[in-house]
């Protein structure tokens, strides 16, 4: 379950970083915002599945 959970953080970062490149090229500044916020939750969802590694072992 906690590789799924890493997994999707880091599928929902990489679509943060793919909306916010398309706002960037497009100058669409509602874009931009809305792929940073997505990137930002994707690495606390990361963040948050290695300390339940690290407190297992």
């Amino acid at each position: 379950m906690a590789g799924q959970d890493k997994a999707k953080g880091k599928a929902e970062e990489i679509k943060g970083r793919i909306k916010d490149g398309l706002g960037d090229a497009t100058d669409n500044e509602s874009m931009q915002a809305e792929g940073k916020a997505e990137r930002a939750k994707g690495s606390l969802k990361q963040a948050k599945e290695k300390v339940k590694d690290a407190f297992k072992k």
